[in-house]
């Protein structure tokens, strides 16, 4: 029987973290962040890091035998960024290669309906 996990990427511009739940999403399973793998602080964010970050999750998964994957991408989204950062489609990749089967890869960013303003003032941020 396969098991099945679902993998939450979340990608901004200064991090990225891996977080790999249960179906339900209520149970975690294994967390790995940009952060943990890098010393300095501008790589968090970088490709070499967000795949550092998914062999570390790899690793966790193959002890808990789930072999089958969901993918859900999200950036910062709502007055910030809606696209992901660089580490996303990396992590992706990386994970596909360690032999996990993925079943479907989902756009999660949330999208304002008219929310809170962007922040930068009524003439924007002026360099």
């Amino acid at each position: 029987m396969n098991k099945t996990g679902i993998a939450h990427i979340y990608a901004s511009q200064n991090n990225t973290i891996i977080l790999v739940t249960d179906t339900t999403g209520a149970e975690t399973i294994a967390k790995a962040t940009g952060g943990m793998v890098v010393r300095n602080d501008r790589e968090e964010s970088s490709p070499y890091a967000a795949m550092k970050a998914a062999d570390l999750i790899a690793e966790k998964l193959r002890e808990k035998e789930i072999s089958d994957l969901i993918i859900k991408v999200r950036a910062p989204g709502g007055s910030k960024s809606k696209i992901p950062g660089p580490g996303a489609q990396s992590a992706i990749r990386a994970l596909s290669r360690a032999g996990f089967k993925i079943l479907r890869i989902e756009e999660v960013t949330p999208i304002p309906h008219d929310g809170t303003k962007k922040k930068g003032g009524k003439r924007g941020r002026r360099v």
